[in-house]
């Protein structure tokens, strides 16, 4: 039963400053993420690792961001969001010096792991935004920080790549700066992210957690090391099958327990269901243009006949930083967009962008102004998609349910973008070009990057049939949570609320 601290009613002089200091905490989330690619092949000579096991840096925050973002989500619901995103920081915090003061794989994976926890930042700080903000405001912030994930991916590749250059790069730098700016983090929640102003109490559901967990992990494991295991090894296809026995037994348990820690009949609810769907397309959109410019740019013109021979700093400098800077910028529009045209519509009109942005990289990514146009174009597909869909899980949940709610659309990004990697990376490598000099690694077929752009426009031209279809709606909430929202508000003569946000329509 949700308990309350305070009135219900917004403060209307809630600052910018806890605005921008949320937008920098989610930007930790994005650069976590991307933290280490630019420095694996530099981690791998450093610690004389084969690229198999350099390449479990990434999979451990994966993997640890699957298993923490949904229950600290649900525990910021709980126990407040401040504490919870606090003790976030710290951990993040911690695994960052790890990272920077060892050489050890075991600890290194360990301080990844600690860092994956961050991830779980994101859907806090859109709930303390619902809980802080006035609903006309609300959209342009939620917009604001959710742009920073499509930028902080592209500042961490900038930051990564000025680090380690030269003849002597050290990956303790890029392991420095990731503790920097999350004790800056840290020090603005402590002094600007005030208490939560309702939590819902009740108790932890442990073997929910344990469960969802335990399926997610199953499932990604495979899809990140599935190209190195092989797709139709036994140990693929073995933990394929166990992460969707153990998804049906948390869907059955989730069900039977009276304290869930997701409330079923919320998930397969129209706007949540729909907004999963179209979080998961997104990721795979987002991903497939950033690692399919990336390796493009990378691609030596002289050896492959197509490419532009770029350095990794090359490539985060000249064609990945226009679209982040371009992602920043329309992540505000996109805010704005939604209070004025609605979610739905601006979810859609991102969704045009993107495809436009695949298909002219598809036919045309010959030059490096067509290239860095369509990844603008791409670019502020992405954020124009993250602005969306925090407002469409606003709409379609109770305020006490909003961290659990955005912690699920998290892992359904996350669950696309890892997607998204294991696909280029398939296709990448299923069509080689023919006598190269001996001991060159193997370069794609110039037509294979054609197939993934076009795969990336696909994706986007989902998300607008998701936008304009499976959002298309005019019901509203089931029954059980508009008496969860008649419950938080503990005023028996005060009526239903709607969501805060009426952004769903249009």
């Amino acid at each position: 039963m949700p308990s309350k601290h305070r009135a219900l009613t917004a403060p209307a002089g809630a600052g910018y400053g806890l605005v921008y200091i949320l937008g920098l905490a989610a930007t930790v989330v994005a650069m976590m993420q991307t933290l280490v690619v630019p420095v694996l092949t530099v981690i791998r000579d450093e610690l004389s690792l084969t690229a198999s096991a350099a390449g479990w840096l990434t999979t451990a925050t994966l993997l640890s961001a699957a298993v923490f973002t949904p229950l600290l989500g649900r525990l910021g619901d709980m126990r407040g969001k401040r504490p919870v995103l606090i003790g976030i920081l710290l951990v993040t915090v911690a695994g960052s010096v790890l990272g920077a003061t060892t050489s050890s794989l075991p600890l290194l994976l360990t301080a990844r792991a600690m860092q994956g926890a961050s991830t779980a930042i994101f859907p806090l700080a859109l709930s303390v935004l619902r809980d802080e903000l006035e609903p006309r405001r609300l959209p342009g912030a939620m917009g604001l920080i959710s742009g920073t994930l499509a930028a902080g991916a592209g500042l961490a590749l900038v930051g990564a790549g000025l680090l380690t250059q030269g003849t002597d790069p050290d990956y303790h730098r890029v392991f420095w700066m990731a503790t920097a700016l999350s004790v800056i983090a840290l020090v603005g929640v402590v002094a600007t992210v005030p208490p939560s102003r309702e939590t819902t109490g009740g108790r932890t559901d442990w073997v929910g957690a344990a469960t969802l967990a335990a399926a997610l992990v199953l499932f990604l494991l495979p899809v990140s090391q599935g190209s190195t295991w092989g797709w139709a090894s036994p140990r693929t296809l073995i933990l394929f099958a166990a992460a969707a026995v153990l998804a049906t037994v948390w869907v059955v348990v989730e069900r039977h327990v009276s304290e869930p820690l997701v409330d079923m009949t919320m998930f397969v609810f129209r706007p949540v269901l729909f907004t999963n769907i179209a979080g998961v397309l997104l990721g795979f959109g987002m991903f497939t243009q950033f690692i399919g410019i990336a390796f493009l740019a990378r691609t030596p013109r002289e050896l492959a006949g197509y490419g532009f021979s770029a350095s990794v700093l090359g490539a985060a400098t000249t064609y990945l930083l226009p679209s982040t800077l371009a992602s920043l910028i329309a992540a505000q529009l996109g805010g704005t967009l939604v209070r004025r045209i609605g979610a739905r519509v601006t979810l859609a009109a991102g969704a045009a962008s993107g495809v436009a942005g695949f298909v002219w990289l598809a036919l045309a990514h010959d030059s490096t102004a067509s290239v860095v146009t369509a990844g603008i174009l791409t670019g502020i597909a992405v954020s124009f998609g993250f602005a969306a869909l925090p407002a469409l899980i606003a709409a379609g949940v109770p305020a006490h349910q909003s961290g659990i709610a955005n912690g699920i659309n998290s892992i359904a990004r996350s669950v696309g973008s890892s997607a998204g990697s294991a696909v280029i990376t398939i296709l990448l490598a299923a069509n080689t070009l023919p006598h190269l000099p001996p001991g060159t690694p193997a370069l794609p077929a110039e037509t294979q990057y054609s197939v993934v752009f076009t795969l990336g426009a696909l994706a986007f031209a989902l998300i607008a049939l998701v936008a304009l279809t499976g959002l298309n709606f005019n019901g509203t909430a089931p029954s059980r949570i508009v008496r969860q929202q008649a419950n938080s508000l503990h005023t028996p003569s005060v009526p239903p609320q709607p969501a805060p946000l009426n952004t769903v329509g249009n």
